[in-house]
Order: structure tokens, then C-alpha cells, then sequence
């Protein structure tokens, strides 16, 4: 998501207003279609890697061999992409969600490096790679209308929410995480709503229409048959301060420990070496898990399909199992070089966190649902409100009484994070080197 520069302008005129609305729906068509052909083209290739493939090879699910190569195979891709093609691949997810809009010649990099990523197993989403690309279309529709820096700004972020509008659940929470993302610069941002929102709900309409062509029913996180949540439990508020502290805890552990230690190794022992690496160690997570008894599925991808399944576990051994195989492989995946989103393992290890108190506790399923979402999304984009608009959005109608409890989660998650961020900036502040020895 790029944010839009020089936000001193003057308003623009009502007409010229007009017609940046007016692009941002016609912006909205070609970046819904760029998205969905990449997501059909990801979704075909994920198929026939991990069922068809398997199944020709005589197995009823991934034998270990591809379990543990297949992540590797798409580190070479990645490596390719990075090495060969301009822009290094795109923004790396360790830095965050969004990023600033890439150059033209960067697509090519974008599309190959975010493929050997998500359809070989690595752990992060598809929502950096189509933040990109929507942005991209935009750019290109700007250039061929000649309009200047200001208004390619805005038509960049109105692209990538045409792009990533299904994955979020419609242009709500699209809108909101576009306003999340530029609240730093106040009312200034007005003027770049509006075209975000018409090019997110006309992307949406594409998006719907197209229906389950190229498994794009399959690209957001749904989880079907949740029971009704009625009324307001006092213990609930409880769990809801738990997960949203253990998954920020779990979160800052995953980046500062984890992550970015590994990626700081990339100029120690070369970008190749990392990432094959890497992807080893993804493969070798998934197959660990799987050994033990959980499903190597679950711990490979973005967790956008196995949100369900480790919300219907009734093993505690099995949940953990995942909680740390999964974020070990999101880490790994973070910090050696793949490229993609970080936001949708944050959700899944939410809501893993979330389900152990209904195994231990018989709590609902539901709310496990909305308190791990919104914690994972607070914890992972440091973001309030839009992790609270999505997990209501998640739930629907059955859960719309576990929304109060999904806002404690996000907030308590936002405040570990900021406190520990606080935390860590003083440290760095005060710390000063040791005086060279005098004469």
C-alpha cells in the first residue's frame, strides 16, 4: 500500500475531483482482473504441486520427499526472480505491510518471486504481491491518462484495494485499511478515499461475479458453520485479554528474534544460500509437524484454508504442535528472502492461540474465531481498526456478540506491541558506545 505524496497540495477543483473518482472505478476493473488471473494462476499451480502431483505419483496426500523439496524448488524460483529481474523480488514482508508503489518493469519480478512463495509452501500471504500489482495498474492507467505525481498517488492505493478487496472481505475493511494506513497525515487524506473506495467495491463486484473460477472462493479466509454467540460472558473478556497479549508475545518473538536475526545473515552468507536454506527449513518445520501428528498442510502456506481445521482441533498437543511449527516456518519464511504478505499466518496463529481455551475450556468455537482474528491482524499490521471491522466481517450474523470481546483482543495486542516497540526504541536510544581509551 503506498502512501500518497505531497499532502500540502491545494484542493483540487470540484471537476478534477470528478475525475479521479471516475478513474478510480475504471482503475477498479483491470486490477480486479490482474488479481484474480494471478490468484487462479497461484491456486491451478498449488493444486496440481500438492494433490494432483501426489496423487499421480501413487500417494493419497504429500509424501515427505515433496513436502520437504517442494519449498526448496521455490526458493530457487524466488532466487531467480530476485537475482535476474528488476526489483529484488518487491517489498520485503519483514518490513511490514504495504510498501511504496513499484516501478512498471518491477511486475514480472513481483509475479515470478511471489509465485515460487506461495505456491511451494512458504508461510506468507498473497496480499503483498497484489498490493503491488494493483498499484502497478494503477500507475499504467495514470501514465496513459497523463495525469500528475499527486493523482498517481492516489490511483496507485485505489488499485491495490481493487486487488486485494476480496481477500479482506469487500471494500469496508479495504477502505478502513487504506485510511489506517495514511492516518499519519490527518485530513489531508480526504481527498484519497473516495476513488479508493469506488475502485475496492467495483473490484469487489468482479470479484464476486467471477465466483469460485480459478478457486478465488478459496483466496479468503471463510469458516463455515460457526455456531450463534448470544450474550455477554464475563470470562470471555478474560480470554480475549490472553490471546490478544500471547499473540502479540508470539508475534514480537516470531520478528525480533527470529526473523530478523535470519535476515541478517543474507549478507554474511549470500541471498541464494539463504533463501534455499530457508526453504529447506520450511519443509523440514512442515514434515517435523506432520510426524508428530499434525497435518503438514496446516503448517505450510498462508493458513488462509486451515483457519477451520485448527479452529474444529480438540487436541491440545496437536494445536501447539501447529502454534510452533507454524510460526517457526512463518519466521524462516520472513526473514530468508520470500516474498509476499505477513498478515495472514499472524491471523492463523491467532486463532490457534484462540482455540486452546475451547478445547480447555469449552468456550466458543465463534468467539475463538473473532478474538484470534483480530488479535493476530492488530498484532501483525499494528493496525486497531481494521482487525476489528474484519473479524466481525469474519464471523457474520452468528457472531456479531463477539464483537466487543474481538475489540479487546485487537486493542490489548496494539498496546503490547506498542509498548514493547516504546520498549526497545528506548533501549536503542540510551545505548551508547564505549569511549575509546584515551592516549
Amino acid at each position: 500500500m503506498s502512501t500518497p505524496t505531497e499532502q500540502g497540495h491545494a484542493e483540487m477543483g470540484a471537476w478534477a475531483y470528478l475525475r479521479l473518482v471516475l478513474f478510480g472505478a475504471l482503475i477498479g476493473i483491470p486490477a480486479a482482473l490482474v488479481a484474480i488471473v494471478f490468484l487462479a494462476f497461484v491456486h491451478d499451480l498449488e493444486h496440481w504441486l500438492w494433490h494432483d502431483l501426489p496423487h499421480h505419483l501413487g500417494e493419497s496426500s504429500p509424501p515427505w520427499y515433496l513436502v520437504i523439496g517442494l519449498p526448496v524448488v521455490g526458493a530457487c524460483i524466488v532466487v531467480v526472480a530476485r537475482r535476474f529481474l528488476p526489483g529484488n523480488g518487491g517489498h520485503r514482508p519483514i518490513d511490514g505491510f504495504g510498501g511504496k508503489a513499484p516501478l512498471l518493469s518491477y511486475a514480472p519480478g513481483i509475479a515470478l518471486a511471489a509465485i515460487g512463495t506461495l505456491a511451494f509452501g512458504a508461510v506468507l500471504g498473497p496480499e503483498g504481491p497484489l498490493i503491488a500489482l494493483g498499484a502497478m495498474v494503477g500507475l499504467v492507467v495514470t501514465h496513459l491518462a497523463r495525469l500528475g505525481e499527486k493523482e498517481s498517488a492516489v490511483l496507485s492505493n485505489a488499485g491495490s484495494f481493487s486487488a486485494i478487496s476480496s481477500l479482506f472481505g469487500g471494500p469496508i475493511t479495504g477502505g478502513v485499511l487504506m485510511m489506517e494506513g495514511a492516518i499519519g497525515f490527518g485530513a489531508s487524506t480526504i481527498p484519497i478515499l473516495l476513488p479508493g473506495f469506488v475502485a475496492a467495491g467495483v473490484g469487489y463486484l468482479i470479484f464476486v461475479g467471477m465466483g469460485s473460477w480459478g478457486g478465488l472462493n478459496a483466496q479468503a479466509i471463510t469458516v463455515p458453520g460457526l455456531p450463534v454467540y448470544h450474550g455477554t460472558h464475563l470470562g470471555d473478556l478474560d480470554i480475549a485479554l490472553a490471546v490478544g497479549v500471547v499473540t502479540a508475545l508470539l508475534v514480537v518473538a516470531i520478528r525480533r528474534f527470529i526473523a530478523h536475526p535470519v535476515a541478517d545473515r543474507e549478507s554474511r552468507v549470500g541471498m541464494p544460500v539463504l533463501l534455499i536454506g530457508g526453504g529447506l527449513a520450511v519443509g523440514l518445520l512442515a514434515q517435523a509437524a506432520d510426524w508428530l501428528g499434525a497435518d503438514s498442510q496446516d503448517v505450510l502456506f498462508s493458513g488462509q484454508t486451515s483457519v477451520p481445521n485448527v479452529v474444529a482441533e480438540d487436541s491440545t498437543k496437536i494445536v501447539l504442535i501447529l502454534i510452533v511449527a507454524k510460526g517457526l516456518a512463518y519466521a524462516v519464511s520472513l526473514g530468508c528472502g520470500f516474498r509476499g504478505g505477513p498478515v495472514f499466518p499472524g491471523i492463523f496463529l491467532g486463532v490457534a492461540v484462540a482455540s486452546l481455551p475451547v478445547i480447555w475450556f469449552d468456550t466458543s468455537p465463534t468467539l475463538a474465531v473473532a478474538v484470534g482474528s483480530a488479535a493476530g491482524m492488530a498484532a501483525v499490521t499494528r493496525m486497531l481498526l481494521t482487525p476489528m471491522l474484519f473479524a466481525a466481517l469474519l464471523v457474520g450474523p452468528n457472531g456479531l456478540d463477539t464483537v466487543p470481546k474481538a475489540v479487546l483482543a485487537a486493542a490489548t495486542a496494539w498496546l503490547v506491541i506498542a509498548l514493547l516497540d516504546r520498549r526497545q526504541k528506548a533501549r536503542a536510544d540510551t545505548a551508547v558506545p564505549a569511549a575509546a581509551p584515551a592516549g
